[in-house]
């Protein structure tokens, strides 16, 4: 059993930043793949980014506003957003699985409780 935990949302207005982060606990929460999804209201959880076994993934959306980093020290996976726009508004949830179907929600095993970010225009 893997226990996540996000952190980091808030409010922030167009062009600014927020880090999130995902702090993992448990058997063997160092040996997962983490993935950040995000859920607008009304809209299905949409892939962001994912990090395993030391490579990085991103939707076209965030490519070069987003970084997904790893501290396995501190077993957490962080999330730093630039340059954020009103349409990346949504709950983001951070979630661990094996790593193989990285951008879809069913690649996942354990899901955190999501936090909130809202960028104003």
């Amino acid at each position: 059993q893997v226990q996540l935990v996000e952190s980091g949302g808030g409010l922030v207005q167009a062009g600014g930043s927020l880090t999130l982060s995902c702090a993992a606990s448990g058997r063997s929460a160092g040996n997962y793949a983490v993935g950040w999804f995000s859920q607008a209201p009304g809209k299905e959880r949409e892939f962001v980014a994912a990090i395993s076994w030391g490579r990085t993934f991103y939707v076209d959306s965030v490519k070069g506003r987003f970084t997904i980093s790893r501290d396995s020290a501190k077993n957490t996976v962080y999330l730093q957003m630039n340059s954020l726009k009103p349409e990346d508004t949504a709950v983001y949830y951070c979630a661990a699985g094996t790593g193989t179907y990285y951008n879809t929600p069913i690649g996942y095993i354990y899901w955190g409780q999501g936090t909130q970010v809202t960028v104003s225009s």
